[in-house]
């Protein structure tokens, strides 16, 4: 599988299991285990229209 689709889809099932949304903490974890840095997650979220929530930067509530 192509690294961006295993991101999209990684990203896809982990808003998906926590009601459409992305906490911040599970997006640094997928980074992490997928081995991408946190922009390539943030990306994905955004090209899925997913938002991340519970910043532990208070960036996005």
């Amino acid at each position: 599988m192509e690294k961006k689709e295993e991101i999209l889809k990684a990203v896809r099932e982990a808003a998906e299991a926590r009601g459409g949304r992305l906490p911040c903490a599970v997006a640094q974890e997928l980074a992490r285990k997928l081995d991408v840095p946190m922009r390539a997650i943030g990306q994905a979220a955004n090209e899925l229209k997913i938002k991340i929530v519970q910043c532990q930067l208070g960036c996005f509530e």
